[in-house]
């Protein structure tokens, strides 16, 4: 998760994500033990989290998050020179993840963008701060 001035996702050249004002930029990667109930969790703790300015939340002050989906998160560079990607759960577990994370945001009054899960994406982002923060919710 990045703290971001703005932000974009783009596939093949078409904009379909945008954060036009300061929020989160929120890269998603699932594992094969994550849920519904993960993803709840994990939208309640990054819609909580006080990392804006002032040290204040999207909560308070609104501010909108783009949410983009990151396989690669879970790379596994421990052997040899080509990452692993085992840890990362397929399309058919992972795509719903990511929208039942990206809705239980929405539900809570989030302006929530989205990329467009498993296309070749584009991000570009001014990071705020910087700020960088990687959230784990270990699973429960």
């Amino acid at each position: 998760m990045q703290r971001v001035s703005s932000a974009q996702v783009s596939v093949e050249g078409e904009v379909v994500g945008r954060l036009d004002s300061p929020g989160l930029l929120v890269l998603v990667g699932v594992t094969h033990t994550d849920t519904a109930a993960v993803a709840d969790k994990l939208a309640e703790k990054v819609w909580h989290l006080r990392i804006l300015p002032g040290e204040r939340s999207c909560a308070e002050t609104g501010a909108p998050l783009l949410v983009v989906s990151q396989f690669t998160l879970y790379a596994d560079t421990s052997k040899g020179r080509r990452p692993s990607w085992s840890a990362a759960a397929p399309g058919p577990v992972s795509e719903p993840l990511v929208a039942a994370f990206a809705e239980a945001l929405s539900r809570r009054g989030a302006r929530v963008g989205t990329g467009r899960f498993g296309a070749m994406m584009e991000v570009a982002l001014v990071n705020s701060g910087p700020v960088t923060l990687i959230i784990d919710v270990d699973g429960g």
